[in-house]
């Protein structure tokens, strides 16, 4: 079986964070043998779909992985981006035919439950390899 190659597209806004994301993400599709052919760095998670979207459209990427944390502030700004964001990434898998592990935690996270949830990175990761294996032949 050929490699898989993956990009990741992972929001700028909160950095200390979504860093650590991407660093779990890496490290984890490594440890798959996965070929990461592309990290794409977005403003913030509303920012992740026209990104995306772009790179599933390339030729030398099979899946993606997005990665973000949309954490509560104190209007529900954080329920609006995360709704329209995940419902976006969504339909843009589906459009181009590729799959994508969603790996953006929130809405309504502390700061801690985010640095809780950092690991999860490596979920989306594990889930954009499965969905590529499994659908290979469909």
């Amino acid at each position: 079986m050929d490699k898989m190659r993956l990009g990741i597209v992972v929001s700028e806004f909160n950095y200390d964070i979504t860093m650590m994301m991407l660093e779990r993400a890496q490290s984890h599709a490594e440890f798959l043998g996965l070929d990461v052919t592309h990290v794409v760095k977005v403003p913030g998670v509303y920012d992740i779909p026209f990104a995306l979207k772009k790179l599933l459209r390339r030729e030398d990427v099979d899946g993606a992985v997005v990665l973000g944390a949309v954490i509560e502030g104190d209007t529900s700004h954080d329920e609006v981006v995360m709704q329209q964001a995940a419902r976006r990434i969504l339909d843009i898998a589906l459009e181009e035919g590729k799959p994508v592990g969603l790996g953006v935690t929130g809405h309504g996270m502390t700061r801690l439950q985010a640095e809780e949830r950092i690991e999860r990175a490596k979920n989306a990761v594990e889930a954009a390899y499965k969905l590529w294996v499994r659908t290979r032949e469909l």
